[in-house]
């Protein structure tokens, strides 16, 4: 019998569709794990493949010099003067995310016995057995290399590297290539773009354990063999492949010393890294130990079931894990099985990726903010264009949509027009800030790119209205315009709340500028309740709310921020939760969904967070690999609710800043008892909760010396916390 959450997830049938194939991945390469015996696929992906498409060489538009009679139109009253704040371009699409190939493993065709498909999230490992046959693979953090290992008594195998997969451009340049080496083969596949100088090259290594070895371009067959080692990496390039430094590469990696090594040696040095990252935070509902036994199909036909929502937490960590490295998550994390990936797999900021990330500081995973920074700081001098080409100012202005390569705003149109919207900076900052209160440190790049945020704010933020209050304009609430007005308006409810954040924050870090930026933070206009009641999305007077909207940018200041909360703004955060009941879902996208149940947690509103969780679960939004879909019924592969429930979750039992601490702000009813361990807060502790129905208990373990306020149901008191002191808090049930 289980005796804790299953760390894992399980099926009785190969995966019929790459959707239902199961994940591996180190945040540089991926896999899609078919689990067949007999004719098994492996997809491969990689972080930085994406196809040319002039996405490559596109510019932002050379709008600074028009932008002061734009501003002049728009404050006079012209509510469409925006539309044609454009240089006339068609609308360019950054370059899509695409799979390598996929790795074809054929074996003469029998029965299928006691089969099982498993993927384990502690080690990475997606493994299939049945009748004396195993696969096994990996994708290694420490060798940065896809690990796969087939074993069967007497084994005949064809092996070959397929670049034949949906979507795949018919002027795609393939080339194979097939060559003996003493321990088995080396196979490779170059695939040039067409009409680009770009190309992208895999190289795996066979490392066969007996039996004999045939070429048989442009694979390889192993027969009457007893065990079959492949090591795969991918490299987008350009210029020749470098195919025979790349085998010389892996081939080290089994023959250098202290010895030859085997699938368990690079096991073992990868689960340092991945298992220790995984194990830090665990979840339990405290669910019947049957139902925790069964597949995960099985599981999402119960979508309400305590079981799922502990999988699905497991599998969210897991997979937000897997797919950061040398980016955080895209649409689609680090995978997908076709060459036509909605929305070109992107890195889309104006929502998407900021949920996906949203967990990293309180589920432990630093990794992901990590990704988050690299990404950042690469693209750094593409958003001081944006800033200078579009507005005419210094510092930096991050893109909607950027495809990892190129952080130019350039994607763009007139229903959808991204290059207008200021706050993406702060937003994808948001989460370095929240690791550096969480960890006690803090890093010198962030604070430099918080500056130039700053700065971008002093030289834009120069109209100011009938009050003396500064005027942001032009101003977007992604994606959403106002009823009687265009995309393109002023005083969004966000652009108020990141700026405002923004300057205070890049203040707290920079004395010697702090007066003049808390300055201009101050100047800033005050949000403004409309006559439902509720927060407007637009602070701006005459402009009228827009309620069935899939995004909820409007009410940023409630979360990710906490400048609206129901401790220190009251009044505010009633107009905020007005403004929660009046919001629609519009096409029922995952995201939004999601995205009202953290706001709803930030609110104390538990059973708004029930509902939304529910639209998800009861949606049909999982596939039995336990990666998302962006609409309900399945349809279209992306990771916003896969990676974005662990947040919600958490957000519902702790909530922190650097000076408070609130437990169990907005638990569902369905939920009465379970434990999460091993949460991080932004004041610098560890804590582990377990709430039944009779009451609850958190152990703090404090890495600083702090008093903090403390919410729970019974009001607010303060907590001293002593470093190194663990504190036992105990809750009585209401």
């Amino acid at each position: 019998m289980t005796t804790g959450p299953v760390h894992g997830t399980w099926e009785p049938l190969p995966a019929a569709r790459w959707e239902d194939a199961f994940l591996s991945g180190n945040g540089h390469h991926g896999t899609l794990v078919f689990g067949d015996p007999n004719a098994d696929r492996v997809i491969v992906t990689h972080h930085t493949l994406v196809r040319p498409n002039g996405g490559e060489s596109a510019r932002p538009p050379q709008l600074a010099a028009e932008l002061p009679a734009l501003q002049d139109r728009l404050l006079a009253g012209d509510r469409t003067a925006a539309e044609g704040f454009t240089d006339g371009r068609p609308l360019q699409w950054v370059q899509p995310f695409h799979p390598a190939f996929q790795i074809r493993l054929r074996r003469p065709p029998g029965d299928r016995h006691d089969y099982r498909r498993s993927l384990d999230f502690a080690t990475g490992e997606a493994t299939a057995h049945c009748d004396g046959w195993s696969s096994r693979v990996f994708v290694s953090r420490a060798d940065d290399v896809i690990v796969q290992q087939v074993t069967a008594t007497d084994l005949t195998l064809d092996i070959r590297l397929d670049h034949r997969l949906p979507g795949a451009p018919t002027g795609l340049g393939v080339g194979h290539g097939a060559l003996r080496i003493p321990e088995g083969a080396v196979l490779s596949l170059h695939a040039r773009y067409p009409g680009s100088d770009r190309a992208y090259t895999g190289v795996t290594l066979v490392a066969t354990g007996g039996g004999t070895t045939t070429l048989v371009p442009p694979g390889v067959r192993l027969k009457g063999g007893e065990s079959v080692l492949l090591l795969t990496r991918v490299r987008r390039h350009t210029g020749e492949p470098a195919v025979v430094e790349e085998a010389r590469a892996l081939r080290d990696l089994l023959t250098e010393a202290p010895g030859p090594r085997s699938y368990e040696d690079l096991l073992d040095r990868h689960l340092s890294l991945h298992r220790t990252a995984y194990r830090r935070v665990t979840f339990d509902l405290a669910t019947d130990p049957a139902e925790r036994a069964l597949p995960g199909s099985a599981l999402l036909e119960h979508p309400l079931g305590p079981a799922l929502l502990e999988r699905l937490f497991a599998a969210g960590r897991y997979h937000l894990l897997s797919a950061s490295g040398l980016f955080p998550p895209r649409l689609t994390g680090l995978w997908t099985g076709d060459w036509n990936t909605a929305w070109s797999g992107a890195f889309t900021t104006d929502a998407n990726l900021n949920l996906q990330t949203a967990s990293a500081a309180a589920a432990a995973l630093p990794e992901v903010t990590a990704a988050q920074a690299e990404l950042i700081h690469r693209q750094l001098s593409d958003w001081r264009d944006n800033a200078r080409t579009i507005f005419g100012a210094r510092g930096v202005v991050a893109p909607a949509h950027t495809d990892g390569e190129s952080g130019l705003s350039y994607h763009f149109s007139r229903e959808y027009p991204l290059h207008l919207w200021t706050a993406g900076a702060d937003w994808l900052l948001k989460p370095l800030v929240d690791h550096e209160e969480t960890s006690g440190e803090r890093d010198p790049r962030t604070a430099a790119a918080l500056a130039e945020v700053a700065r971008f704010y002093e030289d834009f933020l120069t109209r100011t209205d009938e009050h003396g209050h500064l005027v942001v304009v032009t101003s977007y609430s992604p994606e959403n315009r106002p009823a009687n007005g265009s995309w393109g308006a002023i005083n969004a409810a966000m652009d108020l709340s990141a700026a405002r954040h923004a300057l205070l924050t890049a203040a707290d870090r920079h004395p010697e500028h702090a007066a003049t930026w808390r300055a201009l933070a101050g100047r800033l206009p005050p949000h403004r309740v409309n006559a439902d009641g509720a927060l407007a999305e637009w602070a701006r007077p005459g402009l009228v709310d827009t309620y069935d909207h899939r995004h909820l940018s409007h009410l940023y200041g409630v979360w990710p921020l906490e400048e609206i909360n129901p401790y220190d703004t009251p009044d505010l955060a009633k107009a905020a939760h007005r403004a929660l009941e009046l919001r629609g879902s519009e096409n029922h996208s995952a995201h939004g969904h999601l995205h009202h149940a953290l706001i709803a947690a930030r609110l104390r509103d538990a059973d708004r967070v029930a509902h939304a969780l529910a639209r998800v679960l009861e949606g049909d939004f999982f596939h039995a690999s336990l990666m998302s879909a962006h609409y309900p019924g399945r349809d279209v592969y992306n990771a916003d609710a896969a990676h974005t429930l662990p947040a919600v979750l958490i957000e519902t039992l702790v909530q922190s800043t650097p000076d408070r601490l609130v437990l169990l702000p907005a638990l569902p009813a369905a939920y009465p008892e379970g434990e999460l361990r091993g949460v991080r807060t932004r004041f610098g502790a560890e804590i582990d909760l377990a709430w039944s129905p009779g009451g609850a208990m958190a152990v703090v373990r404090p890495t600083r010396t702090h008093r903090i306020d403390l919410r729970t149901s019974s009001g607010a008191q303060p907590l001293d916390l002593v470093a190194g002191e663990d504190r036992v808090l105990t809750l009585r049930a209401r």
